[in-house]
């Protein structure tokens, strides 16, 4: 298991031979929902890969799934039996649409960014942020007095957001968009049943201009993202289904970053009966515009930031990680 080193940076030509893919596949009717693919190393270790379609669960649902699969390899009840039944998040008759859903909205790249993709090699590197630089981060961003206080999630979000827009060299008047999840099972009246089985989650996103973006400080990306945060309603999450109902819809991703959080799940902590994982991680990030944020260990210290940038725009992320 040496060999494999730290698993939290995403390395397809390493990490891909640990998990089983269809190869050709080219649509969701090719793919198996779920794969599993035990990996055995000449130390006794092991390695447990598995491929799940986002189409059937969430990141929190497939967490209580492995652990569960983990409870019965151990003979044990499971904690969390899961609910099942989607039909509480089918769309409304009639649709009501009471929402502008700017997450789909398209945006043109008027900076020439998709050249950037194709021309330069496209490199993946990480950032570990712990709790001192976690603080010093949210005291800048509060420091003007425009925002009271902020969550480790809003405070990298923004910074994530800013950093990669500065370094993708956008235009000024080149519109900045940041796509994120938010949990909405507390949000809904009543809340979704523990251990709804699917996705309990729903986009938001803010949009700006990349000179308002880059040149405001770090307080106006933080006070976006908390806004998107409130924005997201019983109301808003029942007209963002009714509109993927009626247009099948899919995020346009041109000038846009999404952050997505595994924060939450804790991989680490399940035990098939050999006891809790050494460490957990993903093999890729599933687009070019994806970054991803997790916390390994059980102390949970360390947030760690994943994403992948043309090289020539990743020494400038890399300089603008300094912080």
């Amino acid at each position: 298991m040496d060999v494999l080193g730290d698993i939290t940076v995403p390395d397809p030509g390493m990490l891909g031979k640990l998990v089983y893919t269809v190869p050709g596949a080219k649509h969701i009717l090719e793919m198996p929902l779920l794969t599993a693919q035990v990996t055995r190393f000449k130390c006794g270790g092991f390695v447990l890969g598995m491929t799940i379609n986002h189409c059937m669960t969430d990141g929190i649902s497939a967490m209580e799934f492995v652990h569960s699969w983990a409870e019965t390899a151990r003979s044990k009840t499971l904690t969390l039996p899961p609910f099942l039944d989607r039909t509480i998040l089918r769309s409304r008759e009639p649709h009501s649409i009471k929402y502008p859903h700017k997450e789909f909205q398209e945006i043109t790249d008027t900076s020439n960014m998709s050249t950037l993709y194709q021309e330069d090699q496209l490199v993946y590197n990480s950032f570990q942020f712990n709790q001192e630089k976690i603080a010093r981060l949210k005291k800048t961003a509060m420091e003007d007095g425009i925002i009271k206080n902020c969550t480790t999630f809003t405070v990298l979000t923004a910074l994530v957001w800013r950093a990669r827009t500065k370094a993708l060299k956008m235009k000024p008047n080149q519109q900045s968009k940041l796509l994120f999840a938010v949990d909405g099972r507390s949000k809904l009246n009543p809340p979704l049943p523990k251990g709804y089985f699917g996705n309990g989650i729903v986009l938001t996103c803010c949009i700006c201009n990349a000179s308002e973006l880059i040149e405001k400080p770090l307080s106006f990306a933080v006070e976006h993202v908390q806004n998107a945060i409130k924005m997201v309603t019983e109301g808003f999450i029942r007209s963002a289904i009714d509109y993927f109902e009626v247009t099948r819809a899919r995020p346009s991703l041109t000038a846009t970053l999404l952050v997505t959080s595994w924060t939450r799940l804790d991989f680490d902590t399940t035990d098939f009966g050999w006891g809790e994982a050494v460490q957990s991680g993903c093999v890729n990030l599933p687009e070019k515009e994806v970054a991803l944020l997790l916390c390994n260990g059980r102390d949970r210290k360390i947030t760690t930031l994943l994403l992948g940038l043309p090289i020539t725009a990743m020494k400038t992320f890399q300089e603008l990680m300094q912080v």
